[in-house]
């Protein structure tokens, strides 16, 4: 029942040069030296930690005698004398757990340099960076207890010895964990019981074997745990652990035995079950026997066993005998761990007068196989850039098909045999890294860094420019061929070997080794997690790994969306297998390769998987994620609004699709054996034949090699399918699946496939379905190169157009053109008329003939469609030709994050994100906003803008690269929430958004060249006082809503300008005078709560919009890039959201007020702003922050990329100049001004705009912009100094003559009239003009008389010759 556990550090010295008789003499460096002088130091106190440390190590057993059996009680007092005994820092005992009868599972930690213990720390302290971990387990089996004192023995002896100042121990003792696994079992076991017939002895306190309840890589079905706690206590200290090397120590025979221990047939005897590391464990093994005097003769001669040899004292643990549910396979294949079984003697339970003899025997084997923890490779995995270890990292052997991963602080420790290696460490969001001819030596191991670089994550612009005529198709297969190996035409395919089920840590295995065995082919990447937080991998196969290039089709298949149909998922690993080992050899797998970009998703629900059990024919256990929601359920659906809440794992499936040009895909599925084609479901739900507009393609795809008829007549006898296809709805009804939204809302055709009858088959089954399905999964890929293709290009620029329209005559399903103008259409064999269309172009169409034999290469150039309206009148200004590089490596980044799938890649390889996950109440805000600012000073300004009503603060937030700076030249948006305390989602997301922008900063390319060129403002809570009162999952209440003076702050915005005074609420006072009529920015985006929808201006009713559609614009762009807002389908109890096309409405159309701060911001702060509203709760669950971060993560950034376009420039005089407060007025009625410096920015919606500009003592300007959505537009206006055509000094000279003379007539008028009107006794004039005014005047008399109110009113101004003369005196 003892484990001792070792984390060891070769190099560590030793105090002094071993004194003692046991261990032999040894060198002391001078590292040593040093430690000696630090210990003596301590004076006497250092003396009696030696005295203490050899009374502590003879506890136990008298001097001079063998040591004998301790019973638990007397267990646990000898390790915790030896604790206490030990020299500081270098023991401690601790329990990680409790036996079935309650007995403490003790683990003795023994290593140079222990920090005190903690009461908060983990129990024995944390691993020490870069010292491997070694772990020895004595005791398993209760009735083989030999382990326990030779493992006590083994701990006093390095205890004594370090104090003692052995050398070796001193290099062996840095970590050593003595751990008692079965004390109950030991407890009924006898002595001298060599058979192990005591009954009950073997087995814990309710008779399981623990060396048969791990989990076991071939094992049908996940073992229960519940009756095996020492089990359970175990898994979880090696989880928290990062182990390298273990001994099982076991009796009843005399040899070392290494995995596995098992294998996939479970025959009782003669399976050599080879691992990866089969030479490595059979050198550990040898290490052992090779030191013990009768295992390395291979002969024990047990008694009964005569004839049972083993060559040098070693044998694979399954060729001796299976065993199923073994720690030593499970430590191989879960835990990194390389753990062998030594059997240390014939007899079971030796008699304790031959515990000294058995001592010497296994001393020396100890102590070796302790040190062989060093051999092989070891180092750190950094970060490049930040120099922090990369925790987890994956680290490769090249030839080897088992990875380990690098600890906590990433470190690592790789066993391997002397030789030369190739070996890799990757981690997910940075570039993989190889180092070749490893040179590993007899001994220390060999020090191996690695320092990965982030993966680069601007989307680049594609390397292959796309022609203005010719066919890029043509291009592109020239170079595919000149690629292409050279396979013999006699080529058999490598077959996948290794078919079992992978779980989790198995396929993660898997795909990391791929990925870093084949990286000329292969980039492996997660589009998110799922609800257990396990990441949803995608394995990308191309031969130009995480690019797109233009004219080639992208594919992907996606397993397991149904956790317990498994068989795609299997499928799926093979098929990467398949197409890894034979590119380049096999001519069909390398010319898939080098014309598709393939992408597999092998577990789209890894939680589901993880709960269903092997042998499940048609439950529905673990078919749904995590939160017990079906996911080909849960896709917004075309017929029926969707009630259920969108899961994570279909929110990052959704924005994955959006992300890439999907062409075609399939959904792999189990539970039969048909093809299912769109569409899946109808607007009455029942089951009925719902044809799509592409019926016919897909049935085509679908012609495959599927059972026809009923495939599962035993298990449902009333399904039939003619030709193995079936329509989805005619099969039954699925509203919101996953095949029907790719079709509805990308250019990707899917269908779904049922690969057999029987969801979960056994793992013998398995070669039998990639037997039967692997080369339809290959027919499949090949469909993707099927119908037409080409670009639509700009016949001036001869670019291609992005996200232009090929629709298909007679067919009502037009798709898109990705960045590069290139396009894909399916279509069966065929004539058809195909139209090219794009906004601000002439709409071309042609006739093409399609055939069998690929896809038919058709290019359209489009003319724009005002090119001869424009001529020859007021001029047109389009895309300036800057000769700045980073302008234009700016611009064509903004071009590349508006296209159709930017910001999905954005979002995708992002290589820092934050998951809110509760609400920041006003401290806890406030301390996270200068938390950010503290740690981003270069980047953050953290400013008050004014305070509540209960003197809250209202922070604001800029994000830039020069936050103390003015930089007019540079865009600046602001995002605001929280006007309504009651509704704080927007607050959070706020939150999350600068968290995001700060962490990606200098992290990701693109992320980081917004920040260096934008002004973002954040003002995450308007209503502090309101939010502090709000309650958390109240969805419906208005407390909270208002300020503390009961006054909603969005109708406190006057819709006067002219009578505006600054007397007002002071959280509106703050924003007006801070924000709004600085007059700075560009764009603003107001979160708010109750609906999913956007509003534009106005709030207040009104007869016209000025600038609506650009106001529209806006609005549509944040909600289309929204999973589920665009849908227009709200779904909350308010009647009036019930339907709202696109998801954006007029504020007026909606619930009209006045006073808003959209209506104010657009109005006197000449900025557009939109109001997003987040959620149909004002205060849902901090539950649900994340998903709702996902939904809104996407259209945030896109704010962000909208405020760089429109309309910008400066304006200037002839000489250069800058002319600030200069008017530009677009389309004869929206104004803004002139900054300083002269520059302007205005946001426009795309299309054709007029635009003037007018300042004063300049005459007007006018011009005309062509803007696209993808572009920004840059104008520079001279302004003419003439006036009347003269020079402007001249008409100032004359003007100025003139106007004098003019002044001097009237004056002399004046003083004549003046004579005159003194003569006059009734002279009047009018005191007050406003109306309002003069009602304050009639609540203020106090008396009502009409005499009053016209004295107050009017005032007689007519001097009698008395006043004057007393006016004169006084």
């Amino acid at each position: 029942n003892l484990i001792l556990c070792i984390y060891h550090n070769y190099f560590l010295p030793s105090p002094v040069r071993w004194l003692g008789p046991v261990c032999g003499r040894a060198s002391l460096p001078m590292a040593g030296r040093l430690v000696l002088w630090l210990l003596l130091g301590l004076g006497p106190a250092g003396g009696a930690h030696i005295k203490k440390a050899e009374a502590a190590a003879g506890e136990g057993e008298a001097p001079g005698q063998a040591p004998g059996y301790l019973r638990s009680a007397e267990l646990g007092a000898a390790l915790r004398a030896l604790a206490e005994g030990a020299p500081p820092g270098l023991a401690r005992l601790f329990s990680i757990g409790q036996s079935v009868e309650g007995r403490p599972l003790w683990v003795l930690r023994l290593t140079a340099g222990l920090e005190p213990a903690r009461p908060e720390a983990e129990p024995g302290g944390a691993p020490i960076p870069g010292r491997p971990q070694v772990k020895l387990v004595g005791n398993m089996h209760g009735d083989e207890p030999l382990g326990r004192p030779l493992l006590l023995r083994l701990a006093q002896e390095l205890v004594s010895g370090w104090a003692r100042g052995d050398a070796r121990a001193g290099r062996l003792l840095n970590a050593t964990d003595l751990y008692l696994l079965n004390p109950d079992g030991f407890e009924r076991a006898r002595e001298g019981d060599c058979d192990g017939t005591a009954p009950g002895g073997r087995e814990n306190g309710r008779g399981k074997d623990l060396n048969r309840s791990f989990p076991d890589q071939f094992g049908a079905a996940q073992p229960d745990l519940e009756p095996v706690p020492e089990v359970r206590a175990l898994i979880a200290w090696m989880q928290r652990n990062k182990f390298v090397l273990s001994g099982n120590l076991h009796g009843g025979s005399v040899v070392a035995s290494y995995p596995y221990d098992d294998s996939p047939m479970h025959e009782p005897n003669g399976i050599y079950s080879k691992s990866a590391d089969d030479e490595v464990f059979k050198y550990l093994a040898k290490a052992y026997a090779s030191n013990h005097p009768i295992m390395k003769t291979g002969t024990p001669n047990c008694p009964g066993e005569q004839f049972e040899t083993f060559k040098d004292g070693i044998t694979n643990g399954a060729h001796w005998y299976d065993v199923e549910g073994g720690m030593q396979d499970y430590n191989y294949v879960w835990a990194d761990c390389f753990e062998i079984t030594l059997e240390l003697s014939c007899c079971k339970y030796p008699m304790a007068s031959q515990l000294q003899q058995e001592w010497e025997y296994n001393r020396e084997s100890l102590l070796t196989f302790i040190e062989k923890v060093h051999m092989g490779v070891k180092g750190f995995v950094r970060d490049s850039v930040t120099g922090s270890g990369l925790a987890n990292a994956t680290i490769a052997v090249a030839g080897i098909d088992h990875n380990i991963t690098a600890g906590r602080l990433g470190d690592y420790h790789r066993l391997l045999v002397p030789g030369t290696y190739n070996i890799t460490a990757a981690v997910v969001g940075y570039v993989p890294m190889t180092v070749e001819n490893i040179e590993v030596k007899e001994g220390a191991a060999t020090g191996v860094d690695f320092s990965l670089q982030p993966t680069v994550l601007v989307p680049v612009p594609d390397p292959t420019p796309a022609p203005a005529t010719a066919a890029p198709g043509s291009a592109t297969n020239a170079t595919a061929t000149a690629k292409a190996a050279s396979p013999t035409s006699l080529h058999q395919p490598l077959q996948p070997e290794d078919f079992r089920h992978h779980h989790f840590p198995d396929m993660e295995i898997f795909l990391r080794r791929y990925a870093s065995e084949y990286t000329n082919i292969t980039r492996l990447y997660s589009v998110g997690k799922s609800v257990e937080q396990r990441e949803l991998y995608v394995m990308e196969i191309s031969d130009n790994p995480g690019v797109h290039e233009p004219g080639e089709p992208e594919f992907k298949y996606i397993g397991n969306m149904h956790g317990n149909e498994v068989i795609g998922r299997e499928l799926l690993l093979n098929l990467i297998d398949y197409l890894c080992k034979n590119f380049g050899t096999d001519p069909e797998v390398t010319e898939l390769v080098l014309n598709t970009r393939i992408h597999i998703m092998p577990s789209m629900n890894p939680d589901g998987y993880e709960k269903s059990q092997e042998g499940d024919r048609s439950s529905t256990v673990g078919r749904n994620n995590s939160n017990n929601y079906d996911l080909n359920r849960n896709f917004p659906d075309q017929f029926l609004p969707m009630t259920d809440p969108l899961q994570p794992e279909t929110l990052a499936v959704m924005n994955w699709l959006r992300a890439f040009p999907f062409v075609l895909s399939a959904n792999l599925h189990g539970g039969s054996l048909v093809v299912n084609y769109p569409f899946d479901d109808d607007e009455k739900g029942i089951a009925i034949y719902s044809k799509s507009p592409d019926d016919g393609v897909f049935q085509q795809l679908e012609n495959t090699q599927m059972y026809q008829g009923s495939p599962c007549k035993d298990m449902y006898p009333n399904e039939y399918f003619p030709h193995g296809i079936t329509n989805g709805a005619h099969w039954y009804n699925v509203q919101g699946g996953m095949q029907d939204w790719n079709y509805l809302n990308t250019n990707c055709f899917e269908v779904t496939i049922e690969l057999g009858c029987v969801k979960y088959p056994n793992a013998e089954d398995l070669p039998k379905y990639w037997e039967q399905n692997h080369r339809s999964l290959l027919q499949f890929i090949k469909q993707v190169h099927q119908g037409v293709k080409g670009f639509v290009l700009d016949a001036t620029a001869g670019r291609g157009i992005s996200n232009a329209t090929i629709s298909v005559a007679d067919i009502d399903h037009p798709v898109t053109s990705y960045k590069a103008g290139d396009y894909w259409r399916l279509l069966v064999p065929g004539s058809y008329k195909i139209t090219a269309s794009a906004r601000g172009y002439n709409p071309l169409t042609k006739t093409v003939t399609v055939g069998n034999r690929g896809a038919v290469q058709v290019n359209f150039t489009l003319s724009r469609t005002d090119s001869k309206v424009e001529e020859g009148k007021i001029p047109v200004i389009t895309n300036e030709d800057t000769s700045d590089p980073s302008a234009k490596e700016f611009e064509t980044l903004i071009k590349d994050l508006s296209a159709e799938n930017g910001l999905e890649h954005l979002v995708l390889t992002s290589s820092m994100d934050v998951s809110p996950y509760r609400y920041h109440p006003y401290k806890d805000l406030s301390d996270f906003l200068r938390a950010l600012n503290l740690n981003y000073p270069q980047i953050t300004n953290l400013t008050n803008l004014g305070h509540s009503v209960e003197y809250r603060q209202m922070w604001s937030l800029e994000i830039s690269n020069k936050p103390n700076q003015s930089e007019p030249e540079e865009p600046k948006i602001r995002f605001v929430a929280g006007i309504h305390g009651n509704a704080p989602v927007g607050t959070e997301l706020l939150l999350a958004l600068a968290e995001f922008l700060c962490m990606n900063y200098k992290k990701n390319a693109a992320i980081t060249k917004l920040i260096d060129r934008t002004r973002i403002v954040i003002v995450p809570s308007i209503n502090p006082d309101g939010r502090e009162i709000a309650q958390e999952r109240d969805c419906t209440s208005k407390t909270g809503q208002t300020n503390a003076h009961g006054k909603d702050l969005d109708t406190d915005f006057t819709s006067n300008f002219s009578s505006y005074s600054g007397i007002g609420e002071p959280e509106t006072k703050a924003i007006i005078e801070n924000l709004i009529l600085k007059r700075d920015f560009s764009l603003s985006v107001a979160l708010d709560g109750g609906s999913l929808l956007v509003t534009y201006p106005y709030d207040k009713p009104v007869q016209t919009v000025e600038n609506k559609e650009t106001l529209r614009h806006l609005a549509s762009l944040y909600a289309n890039n929204h999973p589920s807002m665009h849908l227009g389908q709200p779904g909350c109890k308010n009647e009036s959201d019930k339907n709202i096309p696109g998801g954006v409405i007029r504020g007026a159309e909606w619930h009209s007020h006045l006073g808003s701060m959209k209506d104010f911001s657009v109005t006197f702060g000449h900025c557009p702003e939109i109001t997003v509203y987040t959620s149909c709760c004002y205060f849902p669950s901090g539950g649900q922050l994340p998903s709702l971060w996902t939904e809104n993560k996407k259209s945030l950034l896109s704010m962000l990329v909208e405020v760089h376009k429109g309309v910008h420039g400066f304006v200037q005089d002839k000489s250069g100049k800058p002319v600030s407060k200069a008017v530009i007025v677009l389309n004869e009625g929206v104004r803004v001004y002139t900054k300083e410096g002269g520059y302007f920015h205005v946001l426009l919606a795309p299309g054709l705009h007029n635009i003037s500009a007018t300042a004063e003592g300049y005459q007007q300007k006018h011009v005309l912009v062509r803007h696209d959505a993808a572009s920004s537009v840059v104008i520079v206006f001279d302004m003419d100094n003439r006036i009347f055509g003269l020079q402007r000094e001249l008409v100032v000279t004359v003007a100025g003559a003139t106007m004098s003379a003019v002044v001097l007539t009237a004056c002399i008028i004046w003083c004549v009239c003046s004579i005159k009107s003194n003569r006059h006794k009734d002279g009047f004039h009018r005191l007050r003009q406003h109306n309002d005014d003069y009602e304050d005047e009639i609540r203020m008399m106090s008396t009502g008389s009409k005499k009053s109110l016209l004295s107050h009113e009017f005032q007689d101004e007519t001097d009698t010759e008395e006043e004057t003369l007393y006016s004169s005196k006084h």
